[in-house]
């Protein structure tokens, strides 16, 4: 029965979407308040009836109700209760549904605490939001109904895809998530002022909160989906340029963009046009994110859905919002004019040359996602596009913006004077390039790959740090600067620590590529072998049961200078509901190293095939990821952002549609 009230309440929360579209909008066009009014109670009870589905499709998961199509197809009653918990969006109709509360969610937010926003603009945000939801809960109902029943259920289910029985994976789809539907709220207020035809400085203040919350999950969910596939899938890499990480990475550089371009609407009313484009494109990314996910047109490990009448769907989905916003843009474009007046030399144009980066950087990402489906179509040719294009054609954007990132941040707005910017920087860089030569140095000449992250991520890192000290030097001593550091606005911090932040990534990518060591070989027990310096023992191989699996659980040591280091457990499982086999592999991680064992199969001849990695600091991949987050969460939870609408006063500037 509880099932039953689920889908109910899906399609109340529809009814309840297609309310919160209709009334604001032609309130805010009528102009009657009462209409306009009527978006916040249907946006909160759109959530309450999606959240109480959600809450019903969770139980059916949990008391294992396998008259339940889904939880057949993904559950299974040896399978852990967090496993349990996690198939809810562990499969395609159950993701979905978590996405459509996502939606609502931000929409009853954006009702909650938008009281600062003017009545107009705040019911046309709320309706646009509302129209995203039709869409999702239409597709949802009428195409991935979570709810449909067996009419003879099994005595026990499917099981879920092994590789999504992770702790990793439990949480890495609803931070993403968070971020993908996130930029919906961007892609609102885009739409919503090109409705009104006015966008200014208050708009700016206002869409940066948003965007900055989807960017922060974005990022911790991709950094999630990268620690998983460094661990769980067995390979030994973090990054692998499948479809679908870059699916999630596209729209993350996008909001990255948007987020410097609505600093410089919010303090210079400039680049309103690029600004209200970039917010456009980043739900655009999103959707197209969701098509390659769930419609199955590219190969991908991550991909749960393989059904093209979804994917046309979707692509249905994409192009009306798409194609809606950027008509509406065309024809509102010329209404927006800017009114700041900046120097080629100024914070304006470094923040350009930033969003410029980042944007043809997504391009690139984007060809080479598509360009294997376009060559299929247009000329009938398999084409793979692999690490090597992306390697080469994205990593020098990636320089190039590490580059400006600690120049433009010093640079004043309107006009600056380079060899004054430069002053404080100089230090900075001599430094930086010294421990760049003395990363060569020590790793005795060979590749630059190292030596040029280690120089990038020290100019991050201390150019954060000289910007903050420059900004609060004054004659009053160290003490009076160390009191105006502690009261620098948090955006200030956030700022500095997520810029540091890229840093530490950028040089634990650099590290890990350049140093790895890797060793496959058939070993032997009880006969030890080197691998960069460790040696390296395969003790004991043995059968183990878990939960829901058995495994092949290898005893691995690992000594240097006469001294065990770790002994590590690597395991080859089989999951026999599922009939699928997994790679687990041991790792011992440190501050400078992790070390990555792999247990293979048995060999004809007698031993094992191990796989061993060193892989120097790596985990700095994943911190740079939390401080890049930590970042966000400084700069979101600064007052300015909570009242944002403070900046609407009485000397507010606005430009009227012509």
């Amino acid at each position: 029965m509880i099932t039953e009230f689920g889908h109910f309440a899906l399609i109340l929360a529809l009814v309840m979407a297609l309310a919160q579209t209709v009334l604001p909008l032609v309130g805010a066009q009528k102009g009657w308040g009462n209409w306009m009014a009527a978006a916040e109670p249907a946006a909160t009870a759109q959530l309450v009836f999606l959240v109480f589905a959600f809450a019903a499709l969770t139980w059916g998961f949990v008391a294992s109700d396998f008259s339940l199509r889904l939880v057949t197809l993904n559950s299974h009653t040896d399978k852990p209760l967090l496993y349990k918990i996690t198939g809810v969006w562990g499969n395609h109709e159950g993701s979905l549904l978590l996405w459509c509360v996502i939606l609502a969610l931000y929409a009853a937010m954006a009702a909650w605490f938008g009281g600062n926003l003017t009545p107009s603009l705040r019911a046309r945000v709320l309706g646009v939001q509302g129209a995203v939801s039709v869409a999702f809960l239409s597709f949802l109902i009428f195409t991935s109904n979570p709810f449909l029943r067996l009419a003879s259920p099994p005595l026990n289910g499917e099981d879920l895809n092994p590789l999504l029985q992770d702790p990793g994976l439990a949480f890495h789809p609803p931070f993403l998530y968070l971020g993908y539907v996130g930029l919906s709220m961007s892609f609102s207020f885009a739409v919503a002022a090109l409705i009104e035809g006015r966008v200014d400085a208050a708009w700016g203040r206002w869409v940066r909160p948003w965007t900055l919350a989807a960017w922060l999950f974005l990022t911790v969910g991709i950094a999630l989906g990268s620690w998983w596939a460094y661990y769980e899938l067995g390979w030994g890499g973090f990054w692998f340029w499948d479809p679908v990480e870059n699916a999630s990475f596209m729209p993350w550089l996008i909001a990255a963009a948007l987020l410097h371009s609505a600093i410089v609407v919010e303090k210079r009313e400039a680049l309103k046009n690029w600004t209200i484009l970039l917010a456009i494109l980043a739900f655009g990314f999103s959707l197209i994110g969701a098509f390659i996910v769930r419609s199955g047109v590219l190969t991908s490990v991550h991909a749960f859905a393989n059904d093209p009448e979804r994917g046309v769907y979707l692509l249905i989905i994409t192009g009306v919002f798409m194609g809606g916003a950027l008509t509406l843009y065309a024809a509102r474009a010329g209404s927006m004019q800017a009114k700041g007046v900046f120097g080629l030399a100024s914070r304006e144009t470094a923040l350009i040359a930033n969003n410029v980066l980042l944007a043809v950087a997504a391009f690139v990402v984007f060809v080479g996602t598509v360009w294997p489906l376009v060559a299929e179509l247009v000329w009938d040719r398999k084409l793979s596009v692999g690490p090597p294009f992306f390697n080469a054609a994205f990593t020098p954007f990636m320089v190039a913006l590490a580059a400006i990132l600690p120049i433009g941040a010093m640079m004043p707005w309107k006009r600056a004077r380079m060899g004054r910017v430069m002053q404080p920087l100089w230090g900075v860089l001599a430094l930086s390039v010294a421990l760049g030569g003395f990363v060569w140095v020590v790793q005795t000449g060979g590749a630059m790959l190292a030596p040029v992250a280690a120089v990038l991520a020290s100019w991050l890192i201390l150019g954060a740090l000289a910007e903050l000290w420059t900004r609060t030097r004054r004659a009053d001593g160290i003490g009076g600067q160390l009191r105006r550091l502690r009261n620098l606005p948090r955006a200030d911090w956030g700022k500095a620590v997520a810029h540091a932040g890229f840093g530490v990534t950028l040089f634990g990518i650099g590290a890990m590529t350049a140093w790895t060591v890797e060793d496959i070989r058939v070993a032997k027990i009880g006969e030890p072998f080197e691998v960069a310096g460790y040696t390296v023992e395969l003790r004991d191989v043995r059968r183990a049961a878990g939960p829901n699996y058995t495994a092949t659980r290898a005893a691995i040591a690992i000594g240097r200078d006469g001294r065990q280091v770790a002994l590590l457990h690597p395991e080859k499982r089989v999951y026999p509901v599922a009939r699928m086999p997994t790679t687990e592999a041991a790792i011992d991680g440190g501050i400078t190293r992790d070390l990555y064992v792999v247990i293979g199969d048995p060999q004809d001849g007698g031993g094992w095939a191990v796989r061993t990695f060193v892989k120097p600091f790596a985990n700095w991949i994943w911190a740079g990821a939390i401080v890049m987050a930590l970042g966000g969460v400084l700069s979101l939870s600064d007052r300015r952002h909570r009242v944002a609408a403070g900046a609407r006063s009485a000397r507010r500037t606005t430009v009227p549609a012509e």
